[in-house]
């Protein structure tokens, strides 16, 4: 049997990134993001609902995630579910929380922009973190091409 545990959202920051280590000296960055959705009710009227979703980034990607974005920074995050359970130390009631844990994270505005958000990103630049890159990349000069038009198939039946 297969299964499947990823998330892909795309939102604003909520809340400034808090970055803590481990005694073992593993960055742990916790932050928040809202996800927002527009749709029209049974009146025709457009209506907005926003979810708010707490996300946790490890290692070098949550040490990135703190110093590059800010409270209301737009980024694309990608990861999976966890669901945590505990017990409340006051008043001793079982307590649960679903997050998501972060595997790549894309900016998608820049630390410069009006307010740390909705500043789209410079052309060229690919601002991918995942593990396996340590820092945002320079700015490119190029930017691709499409293909070009005799490459295309006209038989897609879409």
């Amino acid at each position: 049997m297969a299964y499947l545990n990823k998330v892909f959202l795309i939102g604003n920051l909520t809340r400034d990134p808090e970055l803590r280590v481990t005694p073992k000296g593993t960055a742990i960055c916790q932050f928040g993001i809202a996800v927002n959705r527009q749709f029209k009710d049974e009146s025709g009227a457009t209506r907005d609902e926003t979810t708010f979703v707490d996300i946790e980034a490890w290692g070098k990607q949550g040490e990135l995630v703190s110093k590059y974005l800010t409270k209301g920074s737009l980024a694309m995050v990608e990861g999976r579910l966890k669901f945590d359970q505990w017990e409340d130390k006051t008043s001793g009631q079982k307590r649960s929380k679903l997050k998501v844990v972060l595997d790549n994270v894309q900016f998608l505005s820049t630390r410069g922009g009006a307010g740390g958000g909705g500043a789209a990103p410079a052309e060229g630049i690919d601002q991918t973190v995942s593990p396996d890159r340590h820092a945002p990349p320079a700015r490119s000069a190029t930017v691709p091409k499409p293909p070009a038009a005799e490459n295309l198939d006209e038989d897609v039946p879409f």
